[in-house]
């Protein structure tokens, strides 16, 4: 009787795991994609703001708060950005108290 109960907690057990790495067990949301793209200078107001540090904010939470949300582009991309707006500037050279030029991002549904 041991056995048998063994061997079906055994094959339970398979396929449990069977069953959740081909289908998972969460529910998976279909969020719409987004693209997203930096603002041209000829259009709105340049395609970056000037904004004071603050001790303890780094380049992303700057850019984070001012899109109220995530960044849309790859971390690559703002540092790329970042640099080009501040005479070659990298993102972990900033200072606290200085102004700089950081890149405006938009959301296009």
């Amino acid at each position: 009787m041991k056995k048998l109960a063994g061997v079906l907690l055994s094959a339970l057990v398979i396929y449990v795991i069977f069953y959740d790495l081909n289908h998972g067990t969460l529910p998976v949301g279909h969020n719409p994609s987004m693209e997203a793209s930096t603002i041209p200078s000829a259009e709105t107001d340049a395609g970056f703001f000037e904004k004071k540090v603050n001790p303890g904010e780094t380049v992303l939470s700057i850019i984070e708060l001012n899109l109220d949300g995530p960044i849309p582009v790859g971390i690559d991309q703002v540092v790329s950005d970042f640099s080009e707006l501040n005479n070659g500037l990298q993102p972990e050279e900033i200072k606290s108290s200085e102004t700089y030029k950081f890149p405006k991002y938009s959301q296009d549904n």
